[in-house]
């Protein structure tokens, strides 16, 4: 199982840390990148209230949220008062982001180290620019893009990204390595690891218990191919594991490294 971090140093770390738990394993940096769909809209605030009316709830959702920070800033901004960047930008808030960045572009407002409101405009009349993830409106895209005349960017980044590689198969040590590894890594990293542990684990336990039986590789695979699917089932919850014979071959030879067995030809020992 491979778990991904944000950083080099958290690699380092999390790999010292699972060693001294004695569980094996290894870092990998490897070239990388990341792809992100949006929708882009462009129009003045009234034009989109109008236009985008009963197309999706989270472009209505979106303008209300822009009326309530034009409301709130307005109300605290007198003509001519200069404000701190960090007063404007003390929290993370998407609607008032996307509206200083209208008011600036729209010459209401200007200044460098401090921003100067120069006039309060008509938030119908101000041209502002959303930007909504392709996901929230798969469903509705084609109305979205015919009514409000949408554009679809694409955004690709490019990276250098961190792995920490868990080599174990023991169910103990899985778990252990998921608890360290939770302060470092992302939910969705973790998750994914976690499944990827738990059935990696249940394929090769099952692998070494057939291996007992069978004399032949070949033979192996044959039987472990006509169980596939794999079935783990609990309370609530159930997980399958496909795998095809290539797959078998490469966790034959990981477990040969590991020390487990012993592959040579069509022969296999335990």
């Amino acid at each position: 199982m491979r778990f991904e971090v944000l950083s080099k140093e958290d690699m380092i770390t999390l790999s010292k840390e699972l060693s001294r738990e004695g569980i094996m394993n290894k870092t990998q940096e490897k070239f990388g990148w990341e792809l992100h769909h949006f929708i882009i809209v462009r129009d003045k605030f009234g034009d989109l209230l109008r236009k985008s009316k009963g197309i999706s709830p989270v472009i209505e959702e979106t303008l209300e949220e822009m009326q309530v920070a034009f409301n709130a800033l307005m109300s605290a901004w007198e003509v001519g008062e200069e404000k701190e960047f960090k007063e404007l930008f003390d929290e993370v808030d998407v609607a008032r982001i996307t509206l200083l960045a209208a008011l600036i572009e729209g010459g209401y407002i200007t200044g460098d180290e401090k921003l100067r409101l120069i006039e309060v405009p008509q938030l119908e009349e101000l041209e502002i620019e959303l930007k909504f993830s392709i996901d929230d409106l798969e469903d509705v895209l084609e109305e979205v893009e015919e009514k409000l005349d949408a554009t679809l960017t694409t955004e690709v980044s490019f990276m250098r990204r961190y792995f920490v590689e868990v080599l174990e198969i023991e169910e103990e040590l899985i778990k252990r390595a998921l608890e360290i590894a939770e302060e470092y890594v992302t939910e969705e990293s973790l998750i994914d690891a976690m499944f990827v542990g738990i059935g990696k684990s249940v394929l090769a336990q099952m692998l070494l218990s057939l291996a007992e039986e069978k004399n032949t590789k070949l033979e192996l695979i044959d039987v472990l191919l006509e169980r596939e699917p794999i079935s783990i089932e609990g309370k609530r919850e159930k997980i399958s594991i496909y795998f095809d014979e290539e797959a078998l071959e490469d966790l034959l030879k990981e477990l040969q490294r590991m020390g487990y067995l012993k592959v040579k030809g069509n022969r296999i020992w335990i």
